[in-house]
């Protein structure tokens, strides 16, 4: 079913779940709000964003080098103390996290932080491809939000699908490690260097 922006806007305001969550958790639940406040429960995704509304100022900086030294990733992660920073889990999700944006190669950390004129120029060309492409005009707001969900899940480091476990998302592994651990855990800023990736090569 199609899920109106209104109706995700007052869950999150609700539960503190993440945009993704509550689309599907009001899909699952057929619109209605209750009963996707009780999916997210049971999910234990309302607990976990619950936490990751708390402040998070201790944590640690991950570096990874894959490629024989071609690709070097540095990310700082976050959580509340300091005895949590320097616990296996945290380091272990660190690794992960550190490890996926080298593979994945994500432009943001999430879906809040892509400007919205990027977002307005990627709703508009998906637009006009759906206009363009014979699309009656009552499903091409639909076929634009698929577009744009797909979007995230490549642009946006905690939509993307897990490298080691492509069923769920690297924001699932984030709650997972939040709801173990009970500290707010975020990632705050990621920096990815490929070697010659913005050098002009002779002759260009």
């Amino acid at each position: 079913m199609e899920v109106s922006a209104s109706s995700v806007k007052e869950l999150r305001e609700k539960t503190g779940a993440g945009i993704m969550d509550c689309k599907k958790a009001l899909a699952e639940s057929g619109g209605d709000l209750e009963k996707a406040v009780d999916y997210l429960r049971r999910k234990g995704l309302a607990a976990a964003a619950k936490k990751m509304g708390r402040a998070a100022g201790e944590g640690s900086v991950g570096a990874y080098i894959h490629a024989g030294g071609k690709i070097g990733v540095l990310v700082e992660l976050n959580c509340e103390t300091d005895f949590v920073a320097r616990t296996t889990e945290f380091q272990a999700l660190l690794k992960d996290i550190a490890m996926q944006i080298a593979a994945a190669n994500p432009r943001y950390v999430r879906p809040e932080d892509v400007p919205s004129d990027e977002l307005e120029r990627e709703r508009e060309i998906y637009r006009r491809q759906a206009l363009d492409s014979g699309k009656p005009e009552k499903v091409v707001d639909k076929i634009v939000e698929g577009k744009m969900e797909r979007f995230y899940s490549e642009a946006c480091l905690i939509e993307q699908p897990f490298i080691k476990d492509p069923d769920h998302k690297v924001g699932d592994l984030l709650k997972n490690t939040i709801a173990k651990l009970g500290e707010n855990i975020q990632v705050r800023r990621f920096a990815r260097y490929h070697v010659g990736e913005t050098l002009e090569k002779p002759g260009d």
